[in-house]
């Protein structure tokens, strides 16, 4: 029977703003808040085993459906565990409510039974982060919160003591209609015309993508073919932009291939679209302008020319009728080749007698698992050297999403980012690139998994090391220490929760395995034994360089196939007609 509580109140607030599910650990603080959702219609609660989790998996269900996704901790550690995955998510840009739950009110300040300070710990996480210190306070500040994150897009926190949550609410829930944000941002009509003339101006125009250009894919070929630009993106770009991509030079960073890098510093003109790419050492320091529908970005990472401040979209609609057509393509056509030739010089490495080697070439897995996963699949990959395969081996088509800690960089991010993006897609594959390290972190999400019957496939890595910190003390020319750590049967661990799974030793039974996974309509484990051993650093890239993330970037850190992309390159090559 309804009572009628500030928390029922909250909960029929976010049900009315579109929220279906709430997930977290129940219990002690955040107690009248679960039984609301069990007394409510239309929303659930998920039970992950860590708030982590909680967290990591609200931000992949928003960035899968773009709608508010909510999570929960109780408080004192219930709220600190949240922090991992809310970092996650505010850098990643995705609407998340974190409903904080707090000690009794009138125990606030005396030190009591797992006290800390929501308000300080979300600090550095959130610009709005509330205290409902009153019942009269609920629903406005509900509405508020929803509305911030939404708008931002990212993470907005309310604070709620028990015993406020469990006091009966004086007044319904508010059904106002929120909003994600959705207007265009078009720039100034001065910043226009400059970006033009800058454009005519230029002998060599080359384009760098982020995750700015995710509506914008057509305007950007447009200008690229219009002044035969070389396309270039960071990670977070790559599933945006490098499809249907004549253009395509790879991408730069410490992951980055091909011929990105070559290609921003022969050009006199760069322009930034849609990125806040944070590896400034990367990026060219002069004759560049940046496109951004956030002015707080423009300009941060290196000194501007020029800052439009604008969607990539509109922005070049508005543009692209003063932009005058270049026909010289000789230096987009030196830029393919080159990005041409840095493909098939490390391509060789692992292609010859791949499907022979023991322990398997995780590019193998990855490239196995490219081909035979579905066109609209969803990836979610954990950070590290599974970073690695993605940006290779996983080609995009505009309708696959790959889903990771880009920005923040949070190991174990996987699997929690798999079981939000299951909840936000569930007629979609949904496949996690787990590292062994990662999985290890959270393992007992393989509960949550079953628990729920999310139909996950998760693809472990198993190379019984952590190989992007392995790769970090080599390069530094420190011997490698505590990055290793004994064999673990994961499929043997996953049997024993009561999911299906296998263990894959042999390169040639890596395709079956990753088929059958696939079809199956139930959580599903791979466990593949890779090479601890499949990195390799050219002989002239130094240590600093490595270690301060200034590397000379279009010169690959890891020598490594790249998948269809090479393919892609050479289609493109072909494409260019000769000067």
């Amino acid at each position: 029977m309804a009572r009628n509580t500030v928390a029922e109140q909250l909960v029929r607030t976010l049900v009315s703003a579109g929220v279906t599910r709430i997930y977290g650990v129940v219990g002690d603080s955040l107690n009248p808040v679960v039984d609301a959702v069990r007394e409510t219609d239309g929303i659930d609660w998920v039970h992950v085993r860590n708030e982590e989790t909680a967290a990591f998996a609200a931000a992949a269900q928003a960035q899968v459906d773009g709608s508010i996704a909510v999570c929960a901790g109780s408080c004192g550690p219930g709220n600190t565990h949240l922090v991992q995955g809310l970092y996650d998510a505010q850098r990643s840009g995705a609407p998340v409510l974190a409903l904080a739950s707090h000690i009794p009110s009138r125990q606030i300040g005396t030190q009591f039974f797992q006290e800390t300070h929501p308000e300080r710990l979300f600090g550095d996480v959130t610009d709005f982060r509330e205290l409902v210190s009153h019942p009269d306070q609920m629903p406005r500040l509900a509405r508020a919160a929803i509305q911030h994150a939404l708008g931002s897009p990212g993470v907005a926190v309310l604070v709620l003591p028990g015993d406020i949550a469990g006091r009966r609410s004086t007044g319904p829930a508010d059904s106002s209609p929120v909003t994600g944000g959705r207007a265009t941002v078009t720039p100034h009509e001065s910043e226009v015309r400059e970006l033009a003339a800058r454009i005519n101006a230029a002998s060599k125009v080359a384009l760098f993508c982020g995750a700015g250009v995710r509506h914008a894919h057509q305007d950007v070929m447009r200008l690229a073919d219009r002044v035969n630009a070389p396309v270039g993106h960071s990670l977070r770009g790559k599933e945006w932009i490098q499809y249907d991509n004549p253009y395509d030079v790879g991408m730069i960073g410490l992951l980055g291939y091909g011929a990105c890098h070559d290609a921003l510093e022969a050009a006199d003109l760069t322009l930034l679209l849609g990125t806040d790419f944070p590896y400034d050492d990367f990026l060219p320091k002069k004759g560049v302008v940046q496109i951004d529908h956030d002015p707080r970005r423009l300009g941060r990472r290196v000194p501007l020319e020029l800052a439009v401040h604008g969607d990539v979209g509109a922005t070049l609609r508005a543009a692209l009728p003063l932009v005058e057509n270049k026909p010289d393509s000789s230096y987009l056509y030196e830029t393919l080749r080159k990005h041409e030739r840095a493909l098939t010089r490390v391509v060789d490495a692992y292609t010859r007698d791949i499907e022979h080697h023991t322990p398997i070439h995780p590019e193998y897995v990855a490239n196995c698992l490219d081909e035979v996963a579905d066109d609209s699949a969803i990836f979610t990959v954990d950070t590290g050297m599974n970073n690695v395969w993605a940006a290779r081996y996983l080609t995009p088509n505009g309708r696959r999403r790959v889903i990771g800690s880009f920005s923040h960089g949070s190991m174990a991010n996987a699997l929690p980012h798999a079981i939000g993006a299951a909840y936000a897609a569930p007629d979609r594959t949904v496949v996690s690139l787990s590292g062994d390290g990662g999985l290890s972190m959270l393992l007992g999400e393989l509960i949550t998994v079953r628990q729920q019957g999310l139909p996950i496939t998760t693809v472990v890595f198993n190379n019984s090391s952590l190989g992007m910190v392995k790769l970090e003390m080599m390069v530094d020319g420190m011997p490698s220490f505590q990055t290793d750590h004994p064999p673990v049967d994961y499929a043997a661990v996953a049997r024993a929760i009561g999911m299906r799974s296998v263990r894959v030793e042999e390169p040639r039974d890596v395709h079956e395995a990753l088929r059958q996974a696939l079809a199956a309509d139930e959580p599903f484990l791979v466990d593949v034994i890779t090479d601890p051993n499949a990195l390799s650093i050219p002989s002239s890239i130094t240590a600093e360089q490595v270690a301060g993330f200034a590397l000379s970037a279009g010169r690959t850190v890891l020598q490594g196939g790249v998948g269809q992309m090479i393919e892609m390159a050479r289609s493109n090559l072909r494409n260019i007609p000769r000067p």
